[in-house]
């Protein structure tokens, strides 16, 4: 054996070569140097992010899933406008490189059709805000059935025909919807308004990305199953018995655990990235097998 000090991988490419093949290392030049181009070019590649020079608008961006989503496409490279209701809560992001916030409440026409005047357009388009009804059919008030609605569905109508004609000013352009596995996909026990609305966001999302696909814009939906954010422990908290209704979310868990938010946020910079430049009108479902 030869006593050596290995500093570098080329260090090893130059031991493995000269001892093991008997490399003529005189040679390297004309032998090693397409080795080394394409080292070179994974190396760059793996620096440069996958979504360099896009622009993404996201709703819901305070916390959870939104708050995942924003961090994830910034590191990626990307350009993103992080709103949300909840002002003080946004204000966590402030400061990160490739973010900015704006206070919007989705639901409300006049402030969505001015976020997308403010943008000269817009490549990846993410509609993340919900809210979440516990109780059958039985025990949603007219009220509760308005109000779950025009979060959950009317809020994703407004934006999506706000930021759409930019698009398709381009030919271009990238819509990803979040909906649920509680939906037309599963049916869950004391999830109706939810349920049916997380339906529509699939119906939604399926009619956009037919009415569209000749124009050159991309429709898909995200469909989680139980993931651990701060509105769930809110919601755990809020029940009779808190202890009994975490032992309840968990025993529904296949795989023995939740999904973190940071997980979808890893399939949302998927779908926003052109990795999926040929998917479009689908549920791309993130739920460790809960539907099974």
């Amino acid at each position: 054996m030869h006593a050596c000090t290995v500093t570098t991988s080329f260090d090893c490419l130059h031991i493995w070569c000269t001892y093991y093949c008997h490399f003529d290392w005189t040679q390297v030049g004309k032998q090693v140097n397409p080795l080394i181009n394409i080292l070179s070019l994974k190396a760059t590649a793996s620096i440069m992010g996958r979504l360099d020079g896009k622009v993404i608008v996201l709703s819901a961006a305070a916390q959870g899933i939104g708050h995942a989503a924003a961090l994830a496409f910034a590191k990626e490279g990307a350009q993103v406008t992080a709103t949300d209701i909840n002002g003080e809560k946004l204000k966590e992001l402030n400061g990160i490189p490739g973010i900015k916030t704006k206070v919007v409440d989705v639901t409300k026409k006049d402030q969505v059709e001015a976020l997308a005047k403010e943008h000269d357009h817009v490549d990846v388009l993410f509609n993340v805000a919900g809210f979440v009804h516990h109780g059958s059919i039985l025990d949603c008030e007219e009220t509760d059935w308005d109000f779950t609605m025009n979060v959950n569905i009317r809020s994703m109508y407004l934006m999506c025909k706000a930021f759409l004609p930019k698009m398709l000013e381009k030919k271009s352009g990238n819509i990803i919807n979040m909906a649920s596995v509680a939906s037309s996909i599963k049916g869950v026990v004391n999830r109706c308004v939810y349920s049916t609305s997380k339906a529509a966001v699939i119906g939604l999302t399926k009619s956009i990305a037919a009415d569209f696909i000749e124009k050159g814009i991309r429709c898909n939906c995200v469909c989680p199953g139980t993931v651990d954010t701060p509105s769930l422990r809110g919601r755990i908290q809020a029940q009779p018995d808190p202890e009994q209704a975490y032992k309840d979310f968990m025993a529904r868990q296949k795989t023995g655990r939740m999904c973190t938010a940071e997980e979808v946020a890893h399939l949302c910079v998927y779908l926003a990235s052109d990795e999926s430049a040929y998917v479009t009108g689908t549920e791309q479902i993130i739920d460790g097998g809960w539907r099974l």
